[in-house]
């Protein structure tokens, strides 16, 4: 909630005289909670949660990784609640492909273990470690398969050399949007969390575009 790209975007906002909500998802940041415990449906609530009782009326959801993900299912959930998508390092069913791809000798003893560790270079702890109910109730939320049924306009900012969650995802998300106002955003360099200067300048602009445009249009 604190960060680089949330801090820049909530001044943006308030230099227009905009709203602007930010938070942290159950278990993650300030909110305090067991996450090895929660589930992505957690998270999705959140998301609906603020939707439904702390906002009004049509929204511009920004998501980063994870949160690009979460905003595509609160746009399937409440299509009148959202007036347009930004996706930043869109992380669509993330995990998911991935542990399915491993092999079945491999699967078979993480779930007698009960969890999944892998590399990641934003734990402290130099790996995340995900519960085996996390993996298989995300499997529920996964959008990829098919057509998206999201209407709104939808722009999807990437990174060529994510290493994290690559830039085909964002392609495989703007391929399967029913919306005919979609664009994907690549910049050549940069990282996943695209929290340099130039990176959120880009990301401030579409937004500022954004506005521009729905404004416009209503």
């Amino acid at each position: 909630m604190n960060g680089q790209k949330a801090e820049a975007l909530e001044e943006f906002c308030k230099s227009l005289g905009h709203s602007y909500l930010s938070f942290d998802y159950s278990g993650c940041g300030s909110v305090r909670g067991e996450i090895h415990r929660l589930h992505l449906g957690v998270w999705k609530k959140d998301v609906l949660y603020v939707l439904d009782e702390l906002s009004e009326g049509p929204q511009i959801l920004v998501g980063s990784s994870m949160g690009g993900w979460l905003m595509l299912l609160a746009a399937l959930a409440r299509p009148e609640k959202v007036a347009a998508l930004v996706g930043i390092s869109t992380a669509a069913d993330h995990f998911v492909p991935p542990y399915n791809e491993l092999p079945i000798q491999t699967r078979k003893e993480i779930e007698e273990r009960g969890s999944w560790s892998f590399p990641s270079r934003y734990s402290d702890e130099g790996s995340y470690t995900l519960s085996v109910d996390f993996l298989r109730e995300a499997q529920s939320h996964c959008v990829l398969q098919g057509p998206i049924p999201v209407s709104c306009p939808v722009r999807l900012i990437h990174c060529l050399q994510d290493a994290d969650v690559p830039w085909h995802v964002s392609m495989q998300v703007a391929e399967r949007v029913l919306s005919s106002d979609v664009d994907v955003i690549l910049r050549k360099h940069g990282c996943h969390r695209m929290s340099q200067r130039n990176d959120i300048k880009l990301i401030v602009y579409t937004i500022d575009d954004l506005i521009d445009k729905l404004t416009t249009v209503g």
